[in-house]
Parts: structure tokens; C-alpha cells; sequence
């Protein structure tokens, strides 16, 4: 059976997965410069005898056609970049480019998606139908790798009938992995305000408008944005976690500056807030003899898991990993440019458990200390393997 050959395949490829996530980790680059990244990906395609094609600038798209007769199609995607994050794990696959760090295990996405174009490589012959390999670049940056992608054709020519990428999940012990159907990650706004007034001498502020004033009045009334517009059945979150008010205790600054976040799961209600927090945040600063400059910086969409692909997905894990390794996931608030394909495509975005508490490690994603449980490669290249030769009807 194609199971036990693909199960086969992953053992015996495990080491190669994981010498080839720790080069990749030892060589972060950042979003939009993934310049030996890519090539390393290149080069690595190109010994499996499998050609590529580059699509904006440093990613990558490849076919492997089994050998069957069939015309239907499935992508698989991985990404590429890195963050501007120093390491402070002591391994002896620790970054080797200052400041720059696989922190949200991009490595690990591109080192699987590598392994399981091996397996698909050697079972060509026991299967019908085209993978399309994605190796994207940019995805911590807006406007995002996927987005690029996707306006230079990586979803024509053949056109997938379904796209699967998979993330991992330090909440998740290693050997076990998560679905959600449906609504699942949130898109993401960037909010850059500038509140201006008249600044002036503290002992005197009948002479000042006080930027930090009609600050401290918009940020509260900024929340009515959540609490009392947002349907409470569509989860919301309005942050700011940067304000510079830069007087002193005795000087009142001309402006202030804010920096936030926005994140919903529904476009519609995404854009009649943006309106709503604008229109609130210069109605509150005219009124108190201020100003408001209020822009918005689009982010990705949230991203929506096509729920019959995520529940027949779902499935084939089970079969694949037992059922006691399959678990549910919640909607989770942060945001992924995977969202782009799930916007024009049917889409699954699963998640990879790479905790293992008993080694210590635990850490987040986007932290220094951040690090995988590498025996998790295996299932990883294995399960992405039979997802993509049952998606095919094989």
C-alpha cells in the first residue's frame, strides 16, 4: 500500500530532512532577500531531477506528475524567510547571520516540503496526477510573498484544485498535528496615528492644545470599535503597543504618535471598521482644537479553511497518523499570508506540533529561544506525502 511506502520513505529519509533544516537554519534571510535560500532549494530540486521555475524574485514552483493517468492538481506550499531576531539557543545549527533567525520555523516548512517532493519523486509510478511545489518567499512581510505569487500565475498553468500548507505549533506536542474547518487566522491591519495639537509649557495648558490628552480620549473611545460595534460572534481585536509622546514633565510635545494592530475574520466588517476607527479618532481630536492623521496599512485577509478539503484532510491524517495524533485547533488571532490563497482557492493550512516538554522545548514562535522537536520531520514529510497522493484520488 502507498501508506507503508510513504511511511518507509520518511524513515529512511528523517537525517536528510534534518540536515537539511539545520543548513537552512544556520543561514536565515530575511523576507525579500532569501537569495541563497532559494538557491539552496534550487539546488536540491534540481538532484531530484525536478524542474523550477522563479516567481517573484527568490521563490520557487516545481511539478512532480505521477505517472498515472490523471488531470487533477494540488499545491504545496512552504515558506522561506526568516525574522530580524537574534538566537540565544545554544545548538550547533544556530544562526550564523547576526540578528537574523528562523524564529517562526520556516526552515522546518521548506526542509518538509523538500523531503516530501523526494517521497512524491519515488512514487511517481504508483500514483496519477500533478503536485505543484510552492516555495514562497516573504511571508513576515507585507504585502506578502503569497499575494506576489499569486498575481505572476503560481495558481495557473495548472491551476490547482486545492492548496495545502502546513505551519508549525509549539502548543502541540511533536508527533501530533491540528485542523480547524472554516474561519481559522485573522487578517492583519497596520495602524499608524499621528494626533497633533500645541505644544507648550506643562504649568500653562490653557495656552497648549494637548496632543496627549485627545490621545488618551481616542484610545479609549477607540475600543467602543470592539466592544460595542463588532458583533460579539465575530471575534475582533484592536491593539496599540506603541504611543510616543515625546515632552517632558513640564513640556507638552505638538503631537503624538500611536502604532497598532486591527484583526477580524470577515472582510466586509474589516473594511466598515477601518472607516469607523478614522472617522472616531479625527472626530474626537477636532473637537478638542486638535488634529488626526489616521492611516491604515492593509494587511493579509483572514484566512478560511474550505471545509469540505479540511474535513476530507482531516480524514486522510487520521488514517495516516491515528486519531489519537489528529486534534481540533481554535481560531487562532494572528495572521498568515497563506490567507491569500485561501481567498481564491480551496485551501487547508494545518498545523505541525513541535513541542516536547521533557527537552525544554516550549518557547513561542517569534521568540529567540524558539526551537522544534526534529523527530516531528518525519511525520511531517510523510503526512504531507499521502495528503497530497489522496487529494489526487490516489
Amino acid at each position: 500500500m502507498i501508506k507503508q511506502r510513504i511511511q518507509q520513505l520518511s524513515k529512511d529519509l528523517f537525517n536528510e530532512v534534518v540536515a537539511n533544516r539545520r543548513h537552512i537554519h544556520s543561514h536565515p534571510e530575511l523576507s525579500f532577500h532569501e537569495v541563497e535560500t532559494s538557491a539552496f532549494v534550487a539546488k536540491k530540486l534540481d538532484e531530484l531531477g525536478i524542474g523550477w521555475e522563479r516567481m517573484a524574485d527568490n521563490g520557487l514552483v516545481a511539478l512532480i506528475t505521477g505517472e498515472k493517468p490523471s488531470d487533477k492538481v494540488v499545491a504545496l506550499r512552504a515558506d522561506m524567510d526568516a525574522l530580524p531576531i537574534t538566537e540565544a539557543n545554544e545548538v550547533p545549527y544556530k544562526s550564523q547571520n547576526a540578528g537574523v533567525m528562523h524564529a517562526c520555523g520556516h526552515d522546518v516548512h521548506t526542509s518538509s516540503l523538500l523531503g516530501t517532493a523526494k517521497i512524491l519523486t519515488e512514487l511517481k509510478s504508483e500514483f496519477g496526477g500533478t503536485v505543484k511545489l510552492i516555495f514562497q518567499p516573504a511571508e513576515e512581510r507585507l504585502p506578502g510573498g503569497a499575494s506576489l505569487m499569486i498575481k505572476e500565475g503560481v495558481l495557473e498553468n495548472p491551476r490547482p484544485a486545492a492548496v495545502l500548507g502546513q505551519h508549525v505549533m509549539p502548543l502541540i506536542d511533536a508527533g501530533k498535528f491540528g485542523f480547524r474547518s472554516g474561519k481559522y487566522m485573522a487578517s492583519t491591519d497596520e495602524l499608524y496615528v499621528t494626533v497633533k495639537g500645541k505644544g507648550g509649557h506643562g504649568a500653562q495648558p490653557q495656552q497648549n492644545v494637548d496632543p496627549v490628552i485627545i490621545t488618551a480620549h481616542i484610545l479609549i473611545a477607540l475600543q467602543q470599535i470592539v466592544s460595542r460595534f463588532a458583533d460579539p460572534k465575530n471575534p475582533t481585536v484592536l491593539s496599540f503597543g506603541k504611543v510616543i509622546a515625546n515632552g517632558a514633565t513640564n513640556v507638552i510635545p505638538n503631537e503624538v504618535k500611536l502604532e497598532g494592530t486591527f484583526r477580524a475574520l470577515d472582510e466586509g466588517w474589516r473594511a466598515e471598521a477601518h472607516l469607523k476607527m478614522k472617522k472616531m479618532a479625527e472626530g474626537i481630536a477636532e473637537s478638542m482644537g486638535g488634529s488626526c492623521e489616521f492611516t491604515i496599512m492593509k494587511g493579509y485577509p483572514f484566512l478560511i479553511n474550505e471545509p469540505k478539503l479540511t474535513e476530507a484532510t482531516r480524514s486522510h491524517a487520521e488514517d495516516y497518523l491515528g486519531k489519537e495524533n489528529v486534534v481540533d485547533l481554535d481560531i487562532w488571532m494572528a495572521a498568515e499570508d497563506f490567507a491569500y490563497y485561501s481567498q481564491v482557492a480551496d485551501a487547508c493550512f494545518y498545523r505541525m506540533g513541535t513541542r516536547n516538554e521533557g527537552r525544554g522545548i516550549t518557547s513561542a514562535v517569534h521568540t529567540p529561544t524558539f526551537d522544534i522537536e526534529e523527530t516531528a520531520l518525519e511525520q511531517s514529510i510523510g503526512l504531507m506525502a499521502y495528503l497530497a497522493v489522496k487529494q489526487l484520488g490516489n
